[in-house]
């Protein structure tokens, strides 16, 4: 690899694997050190191509979700089995690895600026401006819908469809639209544990002792032609176990425990 080599959004893939080796060594013990991570199905990443992978998965922090993902990604393809040991696996990282995250949320400080730079395709939110929802939604802007598309044929794209952190939200039509259009093989994430061990963003340790988890589900069975928007919508909901019935099977003791936890976010972040 040159020293000046770029990646199709301009990123020096020198730089951008430093980045990866410092960054993931800091977050290691995040996930295996005063927390843990439980992971399943890592034999499925190295089964997948190349290119054209889609991760699809719900969403509980900004940033450590994905971090955590980068870690279990690259382990896997090291050969670790559903474990994160020896971060010696990130020597050599998977450089077209990206996710899709809000530009506004990438904007907000240095340090997210930073990790931008490790593969963020930044969106601009149609439905949600500086924390809230809006009631005009704005056009999506087809230079997004491009970027993801240029990523998903250099490599591999982490998206989160619900575009938010809350649970049992709507899962975005826009992400069943990219899929129907470019036709990637789209595998579920299901996680858990990382909205109590971190803060809203990500950045910093709410509590430790907390055991995270991590499934990686077989790729979703698409019928690229017969499949519409509404009916691919609803399987990955139900895929990232996001879809509405399953509030109905959920313990009371958990929703209650959940609301708990939503209150005290709501005052302390």
């Amino acid at each position: 690899m040159g020293l000046f080599k770029r990646n199709p959004f301009g990123h020096i893939l020198f730089l951008k694997k430093w980045l990866i080796r410092i960054a993931g060594t800091l977050t290691h013990k995040r996930y295996r050190g005063f927390n843990r991570l439980h992971i399943d199905g890592s034999e499925i990443i190295r089964s997948l191509p190349d290119t054209n992978v889609l991760f699809i998965s719900n969403h509980q922090t900004y940033f450590a979700d994905v971090v955590a993902m980068f870690h279990v990604f690259n382990a896997a393809l090291k050969g670790r089995e559903d474990n994160i040991k020896n971060v010696g696996y990130l020597w050599n990282p998977k450089l077209n690895l990206y996710y899709v995250a809000a530009k506004e949320t990438m904007q907000e400080g240095l340090l997210p600026r930073i990790l931008a730079y490790a593969g963020a395709i930044t969106v601009e939110r149609t439905w949600r401006a500086k924390g809230k929802d809006v009631t005009e939604k704005k056009e999506v802007n087809p230079n997004d819908t491009e970027n993801i598309k240029i990523a998903l044929e250099d490599g591999w794209v982490i998206t989160f469809p619900q575009g938010t952190t809350r649970s049992f939200k709507p899962v975005r039509k826009g992400t069943a639209h990219i899929i129907l259009q470019h036709r990637p093989i789209v595998v579920p994430i299901v996680i858990d544990g990382f909205r109590r061990s971190f803060d809203r963003k990500g950045l910093f340790i709410k509590k430790k002792g907390i055991l995270q988890s991590m499934e990686i589900k077989p790729p979703l069975e698409i019928d690229y032609d017969t499949e519409t928007v509404e009916s691919l919508v609803e399987k990955i909901e139900f895929a990232i176990e996001q879809h509405p019935s399953l509030l109905k099977v959920i313990p009371a003791e958990v929703l209650e425990e959940q609301a708990k936890l939503d209150i005290e976010r709501k005052w302390r972040y």
